[in-house]
């Protein structure tokens, strides 16, 4: 079945009305609260540092874009990119001295390890769903003004337009779900990545899951049995 509308052009290629910044600001402020709490040996020693300045750009994102992401804004997108590096780096070295402290046998308490690996592996989900959503055909506000039209994930309801109604467009939570797929089953699933800086995203993702949920889970067992 075409995906393409009486125009004649794929349906995710016309402008929408964009979407709220409301989800995205919940979402980090949680990633936020989640590193500033993490036990003082799997994170930096400047972590709470860290944590204020991902809070101050986040407050700068809500003043520069407040409501509705309808429109590409540079500023808005670099600062966001930003933010989102940020806590990447903060949450793999994380995973990092988590996997030091299981390899060298360190940490014997299995409900520390369930409960820090547990924070890691949902703080990975976000921050993968936050690129995903960030980057995909230039960010939210381009494709609001379907500035770029290739796809770099085909969803469902693109493939068929029977899945869905005209004016259906991506958002916020649709990568999440995409993010949240890809970290369980250690592969795509229903969504599809077509580009290749979002092949390898995905497989980021799915290798850092792997290794939190797999490492963490069994060392858990073992020390429980």
């Amino acid at each position: 079945m075409s995906s393409k509308d009486l125009g004649g052009h794929p349906h995710w290629h016309r402008t929408n009305r964009g979407e709220h910044r409301s989800p995205v600001v919940i979402v980090v402020l949680l990633v936020i609260l989640l590193q500033y709490f993490l036990p003082n040996e799997l994170s930096f020693r400047f972590q709470h540092q860290i944590c204020y300045l991902e809070a101050f750009f986040t407050v700068a994102l809500i003043i520069l874009s407040p409501s509705r992401i309808n429109k590409h804004h540079t500023p808005s997108r670099v600062l966001s990119l930003i933010l989102t590096s940020l806590m990447t780096l903060s949450n793999t070295a994380s995973a990092f001295l988590l996997i030091s402290l299981l390899v060298s046998g360190t940490t014997k308490d299995p409900n520390h390890l369930l409960l820090s690996g547990g924070t890691i592996w949902v703080t990975n989900i976000i921050i993968f769903s936050l690129w995903f959503w960030d980057l995909d055909r230039g960010g939210p506000g381009a494709r609001a003004q379907a500035l770029n039209k290739h796809p770099d994930f085909i969803f469902p309801q693109m493939s068929d337009p029977h899945y869905a109604p005209d004016t259906w467009h991506p958002n916020f939570f649709d990568y999440l779900y995409t993010s949240f797929t890809n970290a369980s089953a250690f592969s795509p699933t229903d969504v599809l990545p077509l580009t290749r800086w979002a092949k390898m995203l995905m497989l980021v993702q799915s290798l850092t899951s792997l290794l939190t949920v797999g490492l963490i889970v069994a060392r858990a067992v073992n020390i429980l049995h």
